[in-house]
């Protein structure tokens, strides 16, 4: 009998763009992808720190480039992806959180969090999908979601509604895209030790209540991320798609 192999995790010849670049996951992410051979380009807002990691990455031997560009700016990203896809890999990570009292959300907090959480994420992603679908290309979307997507959280109502509904574009854009090839997928981690994550590990029992809900006992770490990255970017989850890939320590275990 002929013995089956593993499908590669390797991403050589492999465009990929990753929004939120600039620091935490975005970042591991795209060193994830450049370090199994993708050609990455990294966009966030801060043009002088995407430069810096970028000549960092190409140091290493990797092959990198900057996208200065905020998505939620829908006209110039929809520009942006048209004239530098098709993208063989998406991951979005852009993110915000304004977290407090649903009694106390403010108008402005709730439509900044979902016009960058919900909106910029849907048009990036069909802005990929759309230019591969052009090209008569496979590919593989990830939208770096959460945990708080698939439960409740104190003071979360805002982020966790716009996290919910990543999950639900996702899952529709892969039904409809699946024949063309284009997988769509979200990774959802647990509280992840970022800059954004800092804001609340720094408050003692907000941190005594994570420490409690995520049953390995500790919170993550960026590199936690990078191999589903990869993973979900490769060949080896080639039968995947409009799921959620969930790295939260057995947080939704419950």
């Amino acid at each position: 009998m002929t013995l089956p192999r593993t499908p590669s995790f390797r991403l050589d010849g492999k465009r990929a763009l990753v929004a939120g670049a600039s620091s935490g996951i975005g970042l591991a992410a795209a060193v994830a992808l450049a370090e199994a051979g993708a050609e990455v380009v990294l966009v966030a807002r801060r043009a002088e720190a995407l430069a810096d990691l970028v000549a960092q990455m190409r140091g290493e031997g990797w092959q990198a480039e900057a996208l200065a560009l905020d998505i939620t700016d829908l006209a110039a990203t929809e520009d942006a992806v048209a004239r530098r896809g098709p993208f063989d890999v998406l991951v979005n990570s852009a993110g915000l959180a304004r977290h407090g009292p649903a009694l106390e959300t403010a108008e402005a907090d709730y439509d900044a969090v979902t016009d960058l959480n919900v909106k910029a994420a849907y048009f990036l992603t069909r802005n990929v999908a759309r230019a591969l679908a052009a090209a008569g290309k496979p590919g593989s979307l990830m939208n770096i979601s959460s945990q708080m997507a698939h439960v409740g959280g104190i003071d979360r109502a805002v982020y966790c509604a716009t996290k919910h509904a990543v999950e639900g574009f996702t899952k529709s854009m892969a039904i409809e895209w699946g024949r063309k090839g284009i997988r769509v997928n979200t990774i959802c981690p647990t509280f992840i030790r970022t800059p954004l994550g800092e804001q609340t590990l720094a408050i003692p029992e907000r941190r005594a209540w994570i420490e409690e809900k995520i049953k390995l006992g500790r919170v993550g770490e960026v590199e936690d991320v990078m191999g589903a990255v990869v993973f979900l970017a490769s060949e080896a989850s080639g039968l995947i798609t409009g799921s959620s890939l969930l790295i939260d320590g057995g947080w939704t275990a419950d």
